[in-house]
């Protein structure tokens, strides 16, 4: 029954002064566990998650960054790469690649948001009648599996329609499939580096807001959870 790092980051001000004592460098990595892909796929073990359909997550998250990136190869973008005689042109493909990125991580939300059950058992927690958590263990069992079976029913479907369009787009444009690549690597690649300086910020107002437990300095704790967010 002890708090995991996600419950700490999100207790309301009042609890985190009591509770919450962790210098920046803890807090930045609690972030890192639970908002990197990598590392919450296949180090995370501390949250309420299924490992196994984490990593399942993260693979097929691969497998939509690759297609999203092949649906904007238009006709322009060929003739480009014609024009430039093969060669890989990454100041006209970045706004394609930024743009392909912000799409992925909305899909990736949606089979993030089917697969994890983490919140669930989190507001399970919350319960303090033992009568009224067995009651709700009961409703939250029902609804982990219709949500697991819309997962796989969904990440089939995905699976199966990007390795159709994949293999399509193999058959059909042989010589783009490495500028393919190339863009989704780094696309997913910006997907992993992004975090670990975007989750720099929060602890610059959150550590603050709680080292002087005297002080109410609820303004700059609501605005670091605010930052967590993204």
């Amino acid at each position: 029954m002890e708090y995991t790092d996600e419950e700490i980051n999100s207790l309301p001000y009042e609890l985190a002064k009591l509770y919450d004592n962790r210098s920046y460098c803890l807090y930045y990595i609690s972030l890192l566990t639970t908002k990197h892909d990598i590392i919450f796929s296949f180090f995370q073990n501390s949250d309420y998650n299924a490992k196994i359909i984490k990593i399942d997550v993260f693979f097929i998250s691969f497998a939509i960054y690759y297609a999203v990136n092949g649906l904007f190869f238009d006709d322009n973008t060929m003739h480009k790469i014609y024009e430039s005689k093969g060669c890989f042109n990454f100041e006209y493909q970045l706004p394609k690649i930024i743009y392909s990125s912000l799409i992925s991580i909305v899909l990736n939300m949606i089979l993030k948001f089917l697969a994890l059950s983490n919140k669930d058992i989190i507001n399970l927690k919350d319960n303090k009648s033992k009568n009224e958590a067995d009651e709700r263990k009961k409703s939250l069992v029902k609804k982990l599996k219709v949500k697991f079976i819309f997962y796989f029913i969904l990440s089939i479907i995905f699976l199966l329609s990007l390795w159709y369009f994949i293999a399509m787009f193999g058959a059909i444009y042989k010589n783009t499939q490495i500028h393919l690549l190339k863009d989704t690597l780094i696309s997913f690649g910006l997907s992993l580096i992004y975090p670990f300086f975007i989750n720099l910020l929060p602890g610059f107002f959150r550590v603050p807001a709680l080292s002087n437990p005297k002080k109410n300095i609820k303004c700059l704790y609501l605005f670091s959870k605010l930052l967590q967010l993204f």
